[in-house]
Parts: structure tokens; sequence; C-alpha cells
């Protein structure tokens, strides 16, 4: 009788471990289906990439007061030749710098503002001389970098105002079959916008197509959330949502953007609730680019071919 017990329980307690594991299993299994279905529409957000506002400084690596001078270096990659322009920029952003940080560091016996920036090498760009030892110039009207100056934000026109995506960005017929190049031995920057890209952090040489197109949303003052889906973002100006994908090329990839990638693209904008739709990928595009954008006006492609005329368009009159 007490073996049958034993059994029973046994037994009893076996089904019970088999039920709880099962549900286990099953719960595992919707959560792994629910993250993936959140990934997949875009919606699942993982983190700030930057707010609207970082895009108007420039990243500081550091700041020190040491004797009489305020030392402040800038996390920016400079080019091979001095650039005056930009280093006027960065000297301005050093007098901020300063005068946020006087609330909690003594200035008063500060004469000098050394800026440094470099990345690979940090070097002293300027020395801007105070008026009188603690005192700061005034400051100017808009604090932050401004970049109205430099280029037409590419991103302010509406994407169903009527524009001919088949004239407005042309498509290749063939695709070269071996490795592509990075883009950047291919794009030709303007000046200014080299310029730009330099004074928020970013090296211009050494970006692929997405890298760069979300570097010009921070240059012009978008707010930008990673969703969770690898590759996928949000971007917010004036109240107009932009959901982006991106495809970047890796050495070995076939040259041409696959037709799954664009219809996922789909899906996944269709399901974001954003306003508009952005895919960018540093390979070349296929001709359905051309008719899903003349028949979905609300949604553009960035691509190889296309990414040069996108950057002429930003260029100021």
């Amino acid at each position: 009788m007490d073996i049958f017990v034993v059994v029973v329980v046994l037994v009893a307690v076996g089904l019970l471990l088999f039920d709880m594991f099962r549900k286990r299993k099953q719960r595992m299994k919707e959560a792994e289906r629910q993250s993936k279905t959140a990934a997949a529409t875009g919606l699942a957000v993982s983190r700030d990439l930057f707010e609207a506002e970082i895009g108007h400084h420039a990243p500081v690596e550091s700041f020190h007061v040491v004797g009489d001078e305020a030392r402040v270096t800038f996390d920016v990659p400079l080019g091979d030749e001095d650039d005056e322009v930009l280093h006027d920029l960065l000297t301005s952003e050093a007098i901020e710098v300063v005068r946020e940080k006087r609330h909690t560091l003594p200035i008063e016996d500060v004469h000098q503002i050394v800026v440094l920036a470099g990345r690979d090498k940090v070097r002293e760009i300027a020395r801007h001389r105070l008026p009188a030892p603690g005192e700061l110039p005034p400051p100017v009207p808009d604090v932050g970098l401004s970049f109205t100056h430099i280029a037409r934000d590419p991103f302010a026109a509406p994407f169903d105002e009527g524009t001919d995506h088949g004239i407005a960005y042309e498509t290749r017929a063939d695709v070269p079959a071996d490795e592509l190049a990075p883009l950047t031995d291919e794009l030709k920057l303007p000046k200014g916008l080299d310029r730009g890209l330099r004074a928020l952090g970013t090296d211009p040489d050494r970006l692929n197509g997405p890298e760069f197109i979300i570097a010009l949303l921070r240059m012009f003052g978008y707010g930008v959330t990673e969703q969770a889906y690898e590759g996928s973002y949000m971007a917010i100006k004036n109240g107009v949502s932009t959901y982006i994908a991106t495809d970047a090329y890796e050495p070995g990839d076939y040259p041409e953007l696959d037709e799954s990638v664009i219809r996922r693209f789909l899906a996944d904008f269709g399901s974001s609730a954003a306003d508009r739709g952005l895919l960018i990928t540093d390979k070349y595009g296929p001709f359905i680019m051309y008719e899903i954008e003349t028949h979905q006006p609300k949604v553009r492609f960035i691509t190889r071919e296309r990414v040069q005329r996108f950057v002429d368009s930003m260029a100021l009159g």
C-alpha cells in the first residue's frame, strides 16, 4: 500500500513537472514570437540614439583648467589640412562649454581658452583670449552649431509632393559582379557638408551609406530612436515621423539590394504608424524601386547610385 502511494505521488509530481515545463516552453515560444513581431514592426524601442538638441553640439572629450588656461578637447575627426572655418565653429563651442562648466568649476583665473580636437591624434587648433580673467564674451542668441548656411535639409520636403523619383534618382541597369569599393571612395561631399559632419564628431571618410544618412539626420536636428529590429530607426522632427530601415553592404555581399529586404521594409513601415518610410543602403537598387515609389509616394529609397544625387540636392542656391 505504501509503495502504491509512493508510485502515485511520483507520477503526480512527474505530471506536474511535465505540465510546468510544457507551459514554460509555450511562454518562451510566445515571448519569442512577440519579440520578433515587435522587432519586425519597428515599434519596440531599444534606446534613444540621440535627441534633436544633440545635433547642435560638438562632442566634448574632456575639459580641464590648467593654470590660466581652460582646455577643451573635442572628439572631432580633423582633416589632413587645417580648416579655419571648422576651427572657428569649435572655438565658439568651446566658449559655451566653459560657460556651462563655470557653475561647477572655478574659472576666475582663466585668461584664455585652448581648443583641441582630433581622433587618431589630438592637436591644438585654436586659442581664444578672454576680455579679462574669468570674463566670457556674451552668449550668442542661438547656442549651438547652425548648419542652415551649409546645406539644405534633404528630408524636409514631403515625400509625396509630386516628385518624379524615376528622374530625380536614377536606377542602375547593370550591377557589377565584383566587390564594391567603400562608398566614400565614390562620394564627393561639398566642403561645407564635410565640415558640418566633422564638427559633430562624424568622420565622412569612414562612413557607409546608412551611417552617412543617420549622420545627416543628426546634423539637421532630428531626434532618432533606435528600434529593436537591427538597423531600423524612427526619426522625428517638427511632428513628422520617418521610419528608417538600413541594409549596409559588407564585403562578400551581393552588390544589389535584395527584393526580400524591400518587402520586409514595406511591411515594417506599414506597421510602424510613421508618416514616411525610408530605406537606405550602399548597395545598388533594383528597378522595382521605381514602381514602388510611383505607387507609394510616402516611401523613398536611397541606394548607392542615388546617394551622390541626394547629396547634390542639398546644395544651397
